[in-house]
């Protein structure tokens, strides 16, 4: 086999419909698998999964994972699979035809271990007034990606790909090991920073990854998640992650990509480092001039910032009688990260 795509699923099964549709009509630069991957569904997933599998126009396979965790379903579909290319996307992307083609095409032209791309919205409501036109916090929430016309490595001065959009070169799981569960989304959760975690891993052991303009995916904005609550839920539980990560690995909470952070071993106050407090009260005046100016979008982007803030607090201090790893070199001797084999 020489790809396997791998969609992560639970109770999603109208959206899974449609995405296994737009997933039939792609190219396939060489022998293609397709493994979904249910996590814990009770709706009509694995129904839906059969009955496009009598007519798929290459090979589909459902399989349960019953551990509760997205990254829990990825490294079980990651082990079940049998490519040498390895595309992992979600149950509610839609696809350019060349898709896969980009994919493997970026692997071999920069001889790199994974590549993405481009994620752009396909909106389930009316975008709210409230979203700023640039690029923010709020895209993470979303999951858009979009950094420009021209090719550039990830991991130097733009994030990391993006679940929805991402391949990778099978042999660099035995390298880097799988994804840390913990770090990810679960039921009840917004946890966010296992597809960081392991991207840091991989830098880490010399693996590299680029992003290509052209390999896109188009990800479905639900109008469920259009709504401010949601925005700041997801950013609070993004301070309780990156909060994780600093405890687990040292990574600065703002910047986990610096290789040497400029706040490391910084004094703390209830086990926050100071400069995050002394950032919270610019931000807090930036988001009361800017509310008081009625530019709401700007406002907005500030306010998550706080609510970002807020999980970091919580969470440092239910772990303030933790030791905090070493920095970013700790993360070579990750042994607890599941492995491939």
């Amino acid at each position: 086999m020489d790809i396997s795509i791998i969609i992560c699923t639970t109770n999603r099964a109208n959206d899974l419909r449609d995405t296994l549709a737009s997933l039939a009509r792609v190219n396939r630069p060489g022998r293609v698998e397709l493994l979904v991957v249910d996590n814990g569904s009770v709706d009509e997933t694995k129904a839906v999964v059969e009955e496009a599998a009598k007519s798929y126009p290459f090979s589909l396979r459902y399989l349960y994972e019953a551990e509760p965790g997205k990254y829990a379903a990825l490294n079980a579909g990651i082990r079940a699979s049998a490519g040498r290319i390895i595309a992992a996307t979600d149950d509610d992307a839609r696809f350019e035809a060349d898709w896969l083609e980009r994919a493997v095409d970026g692997l071999s032209r920069y001889g790199c271990e994974f590549v993405g791309g481009r994620v752009r919205p396909l909106w389930g409501g009316a975008k709210p007034e409230w979203l700023a036109e640039h690029n923010g916090l709020h895209t993470k929430v979303i999951a858009l990606l979009d950094h420009g016309e021209r090719v550039r490595e990830f991991g130097r001065g733009i994030s990391w790909p993006l679940g929805v959009n991402v391949a990778y070169r099978r042999d660099v799981f035995e390298r880097v090991g799988l994804f840390d569960n913990r770090l990810g989304r679960k039921a009840g959760t917004l946890r966010n920073q296992a597809q960081r975690e392991w991207h840091l891993r991989a830098r880490a052991v010399g693996a590299r990854g680029f992003y290509i303009p052209d390999m896109l995916v188009h990800h479905l904005v639900v109008a469920e998640r259009l709504e401010k609550q949601y925005f700041r839920r997801w950013l609070y539980w993004h301070g309780i992650s990156r909060a994780m990560l600093f405890q687990q690995r040292g990574f600065d909470m703002e910047e986990p990509e610096l290789e040497h952070p400029p706040h490391a071993g910084e004094a703390q106050i209830f086990a926050v480092p100071v400069h995050l407090y002394w950032k919270a009260l610019r931000m807090l005046r930036s988001f009361v001039w800017h509310m008081l100016t009625r530019d709401y979008a700007e406002a907005f982007e500030y306010e998550l910032w706080l609510c970002f803030f807020a999980g970091v607090v919580r969470q440092r201090w239910a772990d303030r009688r933790l030791p905090v790893a070493a920095g970013p070199a700790s993360i070579r001797i990750a042994s607890s990260a599941p492995q491939l084999a």
